[in-house]
């Protein structure tokens, strides 16, 4: 492998071992044991979870190739996932608020460990069917157990700030260290200990069941709204009447929609990105790179959220124009750089220029994610707080079904260039969220009794 990995990785590495050994007391928040124990509790869960889902991610297109599946079975197989989790997954998503958070965060463990037994089928209806079910976990993994979670830190009196160390942790152990671990680990099982393909998916659904002993014999139900009276469209039409009459949460939906169909799109681009001439590239550990970037970002969003200054409205302006920037080096250099049209051989100049900007839209990708949860924490109302976090996941889902199905449709410079169109429009959003917010609410007051007197004027 040549020498420049290890170069990016080991400086990556010292970067995010300096940042954690370098926390003042000004960068952390003083917490008592009552709320480590709880944290500790839920970050064992959601590394579980997390290990689960990053076994599989790496496999699942080499598992459908040694299946003798065609691109174009594949690229069906992946929307079908995707379009599953926009479609059942924002139904079976919506539940939690009224039948239990819990039981939803269990009903993704048996989902996901009922899609990881369909991979020993080649047959194309059964894989078809685990995709499906994978898709419906999905939606419950990124709703259901923050969901839990913020329900759970207020029943129990935790100071609203804490929130944002956990938050933190998450994204620091889930998407960071047991990403890379994960990677290393089914590295293992495939080829060290030729298991084959399958073997990354039997060892999840070990993982997911070992998280599922946990959630059932330490966590507690909590509820969005349990009252009886209120059927599925019902809580469907009262999100949809939240998130149109605040523009708060309409912001946070479209900023949350825009930056994560860039990432979902980036996570298809890379490889072709930086092999296009089929280059020789060490794919796992590349992604064990990015991942050790997105623990640098989300160390980064640990200090910054123990901090009151700057707010998370504010800073994340700016990690949203330095993602867009960072994706804008593949047209840079497909503009100043004559690519080359030699086969194979090692990874190019500007490849290499290309690897430094993907790393930072990752430490972007680290950042963003305990802020964008902290702010949901915030700004979206406890009784629906599952069902609206899944209409945010619809229009992303149509994003990444259109992506895949004309992937091959525009060129590669084309892709990165709307996705960064896309994270420059996040950052202006995400401007006019802050303007919203930072507002004084006396000010609110004048226009709203403009608006009385201007629609009776009668009424003195």
């Amino acid at each position: 492998m040549e020498v420049f990995y290890y170069v990016v990785f080991g400086v990556l590495g010292l970067v995010v071992a300096a940042l954690e050994l370098s926390k003042k007391n000004k960068d952390r928040i003083n917490t008592c044991s009552a709320f480590n124990s709880f944290k500790n509790n839920y970050l064992l869960v959601y590394s579980l979870m997390m290990a689960g889902d990053w076994l599989q991610g790496p496999y699942v297109y080499y598992l459908y190739t040694t299946y003798g599946f065609s691109k174009g079975e594949i690229g069906q197989l992946f929307i079908a996932g995707f379009g599953s989790s926009m479609l059942f997954g924002t139904i079976v998503g919506s539940l939690a608020d009224k039948q239990g958070r819990k039981r939803a965060c269990v009903t993704y463990c048996i989902t996901y460990i009922l899609s990881c037994i369909t991979k020993h089928s080649p047959q194309y209806k059964v894989l078809m069917l685990g995709r499906v079910l994978g898709g419906i976990a999905t939606s419950l993994l990124f709703s259901s157990f923050e969901s839990w979670l913020v329900a759970e830190h207020n029943k129990r009196g935790f100071e609203q700030q804490w929130l944002s160390v956990t938050f933190s942790k998450a994204v620091f152990f889930g998407n960071g260290l047991v990403a890379i671990i994960a990677g290393l680990f089914g590295n293992l099982l495939v080829h060290s200990f030729s298991l084959g393909p399958v073997a990354p998916f039997d060892a999840a659904a070990c993982f997911l069941a070992i998280g599922m002993a946990v959630i059932l014999s330490s966590w507690t139900e909590n509820y969005g709204d349990p009252s009886d009276n209120k059927d599925l469209l019902t809580q469907f039409r009262g999100a949809a009447v939240a998130i149109a009459s605040d523009e708060k949460i309409a912001l946070l939906g479209a900023i949350q929609s825009l930056f994560e169909g860039s990432m979902y799109t980036f996570v298809f681009l890379w490889t072709p990105a930086l092999s296009p001439n089929d280059e020789e590239i060490p794919h796992g550990f590349i992604f064990a790179t990015f991942m050790l970037a997105s623990m640098l970002g989300s160390s980064l969003a640990s200090r910054l959220l123990a901090r009151s200054s700057p707010k998370v409205e504010s800073y994340m302006q700016i990690v949203f124009l330095v993602s867009a920037a960072s994706l804008l080096l593949p047209i840079l250099m497909a503009s100043f750089i004559a690519p080359s049209k030699v086969k194979g051989g090692g990874i190019s100049f500007s490849a290499c220029f290309q690897l430094l900007g993907f790393c930072i839209f990752e430490a972007c990708v680290g950042l963003f994610w305990p802020s964008i949860m902290k702010m949901r924490s915030q700004y979206i109302p406890e009784e629906a707080r599952s069902t609206i976090m899944n209409f945010f996941r619809i229009p992303l889902n149509i994003f990444v079904c259109v992506v895949l199905y004309n992937v091959n449709a525009f060129p590669i410079t084309v892709m990165f260039g709307m996705c960064s169109i896309f994270l420059f429009v996040a950052s202006l959003l995400q401007r006019r969220l802050m303007m919203i917010v930072d507002k004084p609410k006396t000010n609110d007051w004048t226009p709203l009794n403009e608006r009385n007197t201007e629609e009776d004027p009668l009424n003195i």
